[in-house]
Protein backbone atom coordinates (compact mmCIF):
# COMPACT_ATOMS: atom_id res chain seq x y z
CA UNK A 1 0.00 0.00 0.00
CA UNK A 2 2.87 2.21 -0.62
CA UNK A 3 3.70 4.84 -3.68
CA UNK A 4 6.99 5.23 -5.50
CA UNK A 5 8.62 8.20 -4.67
CA UNK A 6 11.84 8.91 -6.89
CA UNK A 7 14.67 10.84 -5.69
CA UNK A 8 16.79 13.07 -7.81
CA UNK A 9 20.04 14.44 -6.90
CA UNK A 10 20.66 18.35 -8.65
CA UNK A 11 23.55 20.27 -8.47
CA UNK A 12 22.37 23.71 -6.95
CA UNK A 13 22.39 25.94 -9.74
CA UNK A 14 20.53 27.99 -12.00
CA UNK A 15 18.54 26.39 -14.40
CA UNK A 16 19.07 22.93 -13.12
CA UNK A 17 15.73 22.35 -12.19
CA UNK A 18 14.03 23.43 -15.22
CA UNK A 19 16.93 21.59 -17.39
CA UNK A 20 15.41 18.82 -15.07
CA UNK A 21 11.56 19.74 -15.95
CA UNK A 22 12.28 19.65 -19.79
CA UNK A 23 13.70 16.26 -19.81
CA UNK A 24 10.43 14.86 -18.24
CA UNK A 25 7.84 17.19 -20.58
CA UNK A 26 10.18 15.63 -23.87
CA UNK A 27 9.52 12.03 -22.36
CA UNK A 28 5.69 12.61 -21.54
CA UNK A 29 6.46 12.18 -17.82
CA UNK A 30 3.97 14.13 -15.80
CA UNK A 31 4.47 14.90 -12.28
CA UNK A 32 1.89 14.37 -9.84
CA UNK A 33 4.22 15.62 -6.55
CA UNK A 34 7.16 17.43 -5.74
CA UNK A 35 9.44 18.59 -3.27
CA UNK A 36 12.45 19.93 -2.99
CA UNK A 37 15.55 19.95 -0.17
CA UNK A 38 18.36 21.90 -0.72
CA UNK A 39 21.82 22.66 0.36
CA UNK A 40 24.51 25.34 -1.16
CA UNK A 41 26.01 22.86 -2.86
CA UNK A 42 23.01 20.46 -4.33
CA UNK A 43 19.39 19.98 -3.67
CA UNK A 44 17.10 17.04 -3.56
CA UNK A 45 14.18 16.24 -5.58
CA UNK A 46 11.40 14.12 -4.59
CA UNK A 47 8.81 13.62 -7.15
CA UNK A 48 5.83 10.96 -7.65
CA UNK A 49 5.34 10.41 -10.98
CA UNK A 50 2.40 9.20 -13.38
CA UNK A 51 4.65 6.09 -14.54
CA UNK A 52 7.35 5.64 -12.14
CA UNK A 53 9.17 2.64 -14.26
CA UNK A 54 9.66 4.72 -17.40
CA UNK A 55 11.13 7.57 -15.24
CA UNK A 56 13.57 5.40 -13.64
CA UNK A 57 14.55 4.23 -16.88
CA UNK A 58 15.11 7.35 -18.52
CA UNK A 59 16.67 9.01 -15.41
CA UNK A 60 19.04 6.51 -15.64
CA UNK A 61 19.71 7.01 -19.52
CA UNK A 62 20.04 11.01 -19.24
CA UNK A 63 22.85 10.13 -16.34
CA UNK A 64 20.84 11.47 -13.29
CA UNK A 65 21.78 10.23 -9.80
CA UNK A 66 18.75 8.94 -8.51
CA UNK A 67 17.06 6.55 -5.38
CA UNK A 68 13.68 4.80 -5.71
CA UNK A 69 12.07 4.98 -2.04
CA UNK A 70 8.28 3.60 -1.06
CA UNK A 71 6.26 6.07 0.99
CA UNK A 72 2.98 6.50 2.10
CA UNK A 73 -0.07 8.40 0.14
CA UNK A 74 -3.48 9.44 2.20
CA UNK A 75 -6.12 11.15 1.56
CA UNK A 76 -6.97 13.06 4.52
CA UNK A 77 -10.34 14.79 5.42
CA UNK A 78 -10.11 18.75 4.07
CA UNK A 79 -10.72 20.54 7.54
CA UNK A 80 -9.30 22.17 9.98
CA UNK A 81 -7.15 19.56 11.90
CA UNK A 82 -6.91 16.91 9.43
CA UNK A 83 -2.89 16.80 9.09
CA UNK A 84 -3.34 16.66 12.85
CA UNK A 85 -5.66 13.72 12.77
CA UNK A 86 -2.79 11.42 11.02
CA UNK A 87 -0.14 13.39 12.56
CA UNK A 88 -1.50 12.50 15.86
CA UNK A 89 -2.30 8.80 15.08
CA UNK A 90 1.31 8.36 14.13
CA UNK A 91 3.25 9.88 17.23
CA UNK A 92 0.58 8.11 19.41
CA UNK A 93 2.00 4.61 18.05
CA UNK A 94 5.39 5.75 18.16
CA UNK A 95 6.28 6.22 14.30
CA UNK A 96 8.45 8.36 13.40
CA UNK A 97 7.60 10.65 10.50
CA UNK A 98 11.03 11.61 8.35
CA UNK A 99 9.16 14.01 5.99
CA UNK A 100 5.88 15.46 4.15
CA UNK A 101 4.68 17.13 1.67
CA UNK A 102 1.42 18.00 0.06
CA UNK A 103 -0.09 17.03 -3.65
CA UNK A 104 -2.92 18.20 -5.19
CA UNK A 105 -6.06 15.84 -6.97
CA UNK A 106 -9.53 16.62 -8.10
CA UNK A 107 -11.59 15.43 -5.03
CA UNK A 108 -13.88 17.66 -3.11
CA UNK A 109 -13.41 17.64 0.48
CA UNK A 110 -9.79 15.98 0.51
CA UNK A 111 -6.29 16.52 0.98
CA UNK A 112 -3.79 14.62 -0.07
CA UNK A 113 -0.19 13.92 1.49
CA UNK A 114 3.06 11.91 1.23
CA UNK A 115 4.58 10.38 4.15
CA UNK A 116 8.08 9.15 4.60
CA UNK A 117 8.30 7.18 7.81
CA UNK A 118 10.59 4.55 9.46
CA UNK A 119 8.49 1.73 9.42
CA UNK A 120 6.18 1.56 6.45
CA UNK A 121 3.95 -1.60 7.36
CA UNK A 122 3.42 -0.65 10.84
CA UNK A 123 2.12 3.09 9.16
CA UNK A 124 0.23 1.46 7.28
CA UNK A 125 -1.29 -1.29 10.15
CA UNK A 126 -1.87 1.66 12.23
CA UNK A 127 -3.94 4.45 9.75
CA UNK A 128 -6.18 1.22 8.28
CA UNK A 129 -7.27 0.77 11.75
CA UNK A 130 -7.67 4.28 12.29
CA UNK A 131 -9.97 4.53 9.43
CA UNK A 132 -7.00 6.40 7.02
CA UNK A 133 -7.43 6.39 3.23
CA UNK A 134 -4.08 4.79 2.06
CA UNK A 135 -3.46 5.06 -1.44
CA UNK A 136 -1.53 2.85 -3.79
CA UNK A 137 0.70 2.91 -6.61
CA UNK A 138 -2.30 2.02 -9.25
CA UNK A 139 -4.72 4.06 -7.46
CA UNK A 140 -2.80 7.00 -7.73
CA UNK A 141 -2.51 6.89 -11.38
CA UNK A 142 -6.69 6.36 -11.40
CA UNK A 143 -6.66 9.51 -9.56
CA UNK A 144 -5.56 11.86 -11.66
CA UNK A 145 -7.52 10.19 -14.58
CA UNK A 146 -10.47 11.43 -13.22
Amino acid sequence: MTVKQISVFLENRAGRLAEFTKVLRENGIDMRALSIAETPDFGILRIIVDDSYQTACLLKDAGYIFSITPVLAAAISDHAGGLYDILHILGENGINLEYTYAFTARQKDLAYMIFRVEDNEKAIEVLTRNNIKLICQDELHDLFRQ
